[in-house]
């Protein structure tokens, strides 16, 4: 069977324009979204890039901040020491003035002692009794 439009100078004309168009259209669209694609991919290796960058500067940040935390730790450390001693001291110095002062007053010892003793006595004895109340 003969095409119709063949024997038309016109119909062929316009078929082949339209072919010409469409080819046109199909480079067109090729271009496109091989350009769509080179723009994505250069606009992902630029965001790589970046992450590269930021990650080589966050490390050493980290790494930073690390160390000053190790080094308050240690300060608040060297710290805690530091009071731990004095306060040891401090009981040794107490103890010791607390060894003379019976050594050199034993009676006023024992008598404040014994004062001291009554008064817990009698605050326990009265918390005892509020309670049974």
């Amino acid at each position: 069977m003969k095409n119709p439009l063949s024997s038309h100078p016109q119909a062929q004309d316009t078929l082949s324009g339209a072919r010409q168009m469409s080819e046109q259209m199909l480079t067109g669209a090729e271009r496109a979204m091989d350009s769509t694609r080179s723009l994505a991919n250069d606009t992902l290796d630029r965001a790589e890039d970046k992450v590269r960058h930021l990650r080589g500067s966050i490390d050493p940040l980290v790494d930073k901040l690390a160390t000053q935390a190790q080094k308050l730790a240690r300060q608040s450390l060297d710290m805690a020491s530091e009071a731990s001693h004095r306060a040891q001291r401090s009981m040794h110095r107490y103890a010791d003035a607390t060894t003379r002062y019976v050594s050199n007053e034993p009676v006023k010892s024992v008598l404040i002692a014994a004062a001291v003793g009554a008064a817990v006595a009698l605050l326990v004895t009265s918390i005892a009794h509020r309670d049974h109340r």
